[in-house]
């Protein structure tokens, strides 16, 4: 009968309703605990990255075993993701959101207690493992509860501000946590945590009962798939390391491929699949998800090539390195929460395209960096226009991978765009890395180290400008292919 009413008052009845519509104070609520999850990630990504140095110092890690504090969480995080986003369909999102999350603060607590360089670095997996569950879990839960448009775009939008400002609270906390002692980087987390999972038990509705029947789990093509995300992303942590053309890494590659080709098949012959192969041509899924991991690659790849410079080369500390990218982080808080206004009135397209011209252009202006670059006329106006980018791209791509998704599978499209994140993060980082060690001499001279940032900035600015040129195409494409309204009579 509602929907009987809904379809004779009209649509713009409809859309006077939608935007008459009110958040109730638990709904409200409820979002509020979502977003402290991504808060707390970000957060917890920020702080640890610029705890890295005293970790080395106090554990006696080498170089090479301590990156492995930042690349085991993006492993574990990278290699679970679609298997963390089926399982919020199939033993429903509360119950995934609640018991990762008190992983989480377990395995941050037994890291900020470790004296063993392995036991840390086993600690930052299983936090990844859990963010690989908690995040399409939070995603799909606001997917499901807001309804698509006006509501659920600024549901977003807020996701995304609470991300921006983890990040930037992270920068900050971690530059004065880490001059205290580098433990309480990971012991911070803690509490936090704790407050998400009593908040997501009472406020998280419980996943709708399921019927008698049994339930089906594919097994095999967890198992194939989970190998293979885990083996691709170890080997491109691993490869600037061991190098790109050594067998060890070509050989790495060729299973991970015969991998996820025996994972095709499996999910071709399985009654209940994993993963439903038909979702993999939702171009608006795979769009998004390409879009995503240029997003999270170029800036995960810039802040790297930033901090080194900032660091290395102009000997700033942390704490300054964090004041440095603060802007940033403020303007994305302030523009993200009226993104979805944007994205409702341009479309998700529009906004990524938009998003991208920034990125370049902010790129493009950090080429100009040298040993003594004022930060006024050369850093700040990198991070401003970074800080327009990031609440433009970041809502959109996600309300592009999920719209049009059936509530059943939303949490499987949450996770195939986290994966395109994190994958991205991975590849990109990982060739600009490659990048900017070859051909560079071992003197560590001013006119090497500049020379090594610059060659590491263009392969960012090249991967941001084809996306953008990518974004502009497919944004027209699907303007010419809305179909048109007939005239009224």
């Amino acid at each position: 009968m509602a929907i009987s009413d809904e379809m004779a008052a009209g649509p713009a009845t409809t859309a006077r309703t939608d935007e008459q519509e009110r958040w109730g104070p638990r709904l409200l609520a409820m979002l509020i605990v979502l977003c402290s999850a991504m808060f707390l990630d970000a957060l917890d990504n920020a702080m640890v990255g610029i705890a890295v140095p005293p970790i080395k110092e106090e554990l006696g890690m080498s170089t090479a075993a301590v990156q492995w504090v930042v690349s085991a969480y993006v492993l574990g995080f990278g290699g679970f993701l679609l298997l963390g986003g089926r399982m919020c369909d199939l033993l429903g999102r509360r119950r995934v959101l609640l018991v990762a999350v008190a992983v989480f603060a377990s395995a941050s607590f037994v890291g900020g207690i470790a004296n063993d360089g392995i036991v840390l670095i086993a600690a930052r997996f299983v936090m990844g493992l859990s963010a690989a569950f908690t995040a399409p879990a939070g995603l799909s839960i606001i997917v499901t509860t807001f309804r698509e448009g006006a509501q659920r775009n600024k549901a977003v939008a807020i996701y995304t501000a609470c991300g921006a400002a983890g990040f930037s609270s992270g920068l900050i906390a971690g530059g004065l946590l880490t001059q205290i002692d580098w433990r309480w980087t990971f012991l911070l987390p803690v509490p936090i945590a704790l407050l998400v999972l009593v908040g997501g038990a009472v406020l998280v509705p419980r996943d709708p009962a399921r019927g008698p029947g049994r339930r089906n789990y594919d097994v095999a093509g967890a198992f194939t798939v989970t190998t293979a995300m885990l083996l691709i992303v170890y080997t491109i942590v691993e490869a600037p390391e061991v190098g790109w053309s050594t067998p060890r890494t070509l050989v790495q590659f060729a299973v991970a491929l015969l991998l996820l080709a025996l994972f095709t098949v499996i999910e071709r012959r399985t009654a209940v699949p994993l993963l439903r192969l038909g979702l993999l041509r939702n171009r608006s899924l795979v769009g998004a998800s390409l879009a995503a991991a240029a997003i999270l690659g170029t800036y995960m790849s810039f802040q790297f090539i930033g901090a080194l410079y900032l660091q290395e080369m102009r000997g700033w500390s942390p704490l300054q390195m964090a004041l440095a990218f603060l802007p940033c982080g403020l303007l994305i808080a302030t523009i993200a929460p009226r993104a979805g206004v944007l994205v409702g009135r341009f479309g998700p397209g529009w906004m990524i395209f938009a998003g991208f011209v920034a990125y370049t252009a902010a790129y493009v202006l950090f080429w100009r960096i040298d040993v003594a670059s004022p930060y006024l006329t050369v850093l700040l106006p990198t991070m401003l226009l970074i800080g327009v980018a990031f609440p433009f791209s970041f809502p959109a791509a996600n309300v592009q991978a999920t719209s049009g998704v059936a509530d059943a599978e939303q949490g499987l499209a949450a996770g195939i765009l986290q994966t395109g994140y994190q994958v991205g993060a991975a590849v990109v980082l990982a060739v600009v890395t490659a990048t900017m060690a070859a051909g560079q001499p071992d003197v560590k001279s001013s006119t090497a180290m500049l020379s090594s940032y610059q060659n590491g900035l263009y392969v960012v600015t090249a991967i941001s400008a084809v996306t953008m040129i990518a974004a502009f195409v497919a944004a027209l494409r699907k303007r010419s292919a809305r179909p048109v309204a007939a005239p009224a009579e």
